[in-house]
């Protein structure tokens, strides 16, 4: 791989490029292979090293929600270039690490390391010029390519939290060893909520957890794992334009159930029984004692009427194909709160760590192009955003479910190199009659 950083590489060594990638993630090295493939000249640049974000701001136990067999990036599949062995199962940390490492050493792709991206200002002739930490390049197209989760949402309450308590957020947890004795406060029940939960439950941590409203969605069912049956019924390919809730959706949370031991549903019910203290959502924190909404039957119940509608989706298409798959048992909840917990005496219970697991806001502050709106969402069509010659990869939901996942970046990076191929075909053919 052609890697560069700050400390052997003071000053650019090109200062214009036709293409410039902001990132070295998945989406980022998908994109450099196909440039790569249509030989356009580009670079890439990543603040940090490749594998940066699922190295260091991952939990020790995390593991994919989704199946092995759906990691695959332009050129490189899971079993064949990667020589995974497991399709069914779920990467743990290292091994997600390992596959996007291996990756970019694949692809090789023009890549400078330890170099941030200032800012993206568009030229008045058309490109734009991108200002690093290591000085300033001009480009005729930039691509970027660094998800949609960058700047970690605490709520407010969490100015009321006593000195005495430690608090960090969901990408600073690595595991339940590292966090002082006593009792934890989880506070959201989103994917990373619940696993984190999980993990500190599983480890003979006292947990209570402060639910959201993300929903769940079942795991194994009818004798194949659900993201299976949700695949072949077309329902990963479903643009956005065609989703009944339209780009609204993109606001959703998503799903919690996890991969973890070969993977299960995550049903916050059973980890009531098994000892966890549920609460509705947090209200408020003053005097040492935190305040929760009235709220955690309603979003169980949401939560599981979520889980029941996939559930019937699949089972709909079972019947409508034809098809011989096992019966399931009808769900039963194993539990239901007697009474709405309303608020929670740190000192008296003795909880020693609140972690954050409320999400993440975009921040594209340093894109100077006018096509934000007012949630900071950039304007775009399939990646193509609304100001010549800027593109986004990699956002959740860009184009499709997959679009921020392993199962999709492809598809969307591939729309993209080809309309910049067609644009610089276009240019050439304009510059040649002029």
């Amino acid at each position: 791989m052609t890697r560069t950083t700050e400390e052997t590489l003071s000053a650019p060594p090109v200062a214009h490029l036709p293409v410039i990638v902001v990132g070295a993630g998945q989406a980022g090295l998908s994109t450099s292979y196909l440039l790569k493939q249509q030989g356009i000249d580009h670079l890439v640049l990543e603040k940090n090293r490749v594998g940066h974000s699922w190295a260091n701001e991952r939990w020790d136990s995390f593991c994919l929600v989704t199946p092995n067999r759906q990691c695959n990036l332009p050129g490189y599949s899971y079993g064949r270039e990667f020589g995974g062995t497991d399709p069914h199962g779920f990467m743990l940390k290292d091994d997600i690490v390992k596959f996007v490492r291996n990756y970019a050493e694949f692809v090789d792709p023009p890549l400078r390391e330890s170099v941030a991206v200032r800012s993206v200002h568009p030229l008045d002739g058309g490109g734009y010029t991108v200002a690093t930490s290591d000085g300033s390049y001009t480009a005729d197209y930039v691509v970027i390519a660094i998800s949609g989760y960058h700047t970690p949402i605490i709520p407010r309450a969490g100015q009321g939290l006593p000195d005495g308590i430690t608090q960090i957020q969901s990408l600073d947890y690595r595991n339940p060893q590292d966090l002082p004795e006593g009792e934890i406060l989880v506070v959201g029940s989103g994917q990373s909520g619940c696993q984190i939960a999980e993990d500190l439950m599983l480890a003979g941590r006292k947990v209570h957890l402060a639910v959201g409203d993300a929903p769940r969605a079942p795991r194994m069912y009818r004798g194949r794992d659900a993201t299976d049956w949700l695949e072949e019924m077309g329902h990963y390919d479903m643009p956005i334009d065609e989703h009944p809730s339209s780009e609204k959706v993109r606001q959703n949370e998503n799903h919690y159930l996890t991969g973890r031991d070969g993977g299960r549903e995550i049903d916050l019910r059973d980890f009531a029984l098994r000892g966890m203290k549920l609460y509705g959502m947090l209200a408020g924190i003053e005097d040492g004692v935190v305040r929760f909404q009235p709220d955690l039957t309603h979003h169980l119940d949401a939560a599981d009427a979520t889980y029941l509608r996939i559930r019937g989706t699949i089972d709909a298409y079972i019947e409508r194909e034809g098809i011989d798959a096992p019966e399931a048992a009808p769900y039963t909840p194993c539990w239901s709160p007697e009474e709405e917990p309303s608020e929670l005496d740190l000192a008296a219970s003795n909880i020693s760590t609140v972690i954050w697991c409320t999400g993440f806001r975009m921040d594209f502050g340093f894109i100077e192009a006018p096509v934000f709106d007012d949630r900071g969402y950039p304007s775009h069509e399939r990646g193509v955003a609304s100001a010549d010659g800027l593109y986004f990869l990699g956002l959740p939901w860009l184009y499709t479910w997959g679009s921020g996942r392993f199962a999709g970046v492809a598809r969307d990076a591939a729309h993209v190199v080809d309309h910049i191929a067609v644009s610089l075909q276009s240019e050439l053919s304009r510059s040649a009659v002029a």
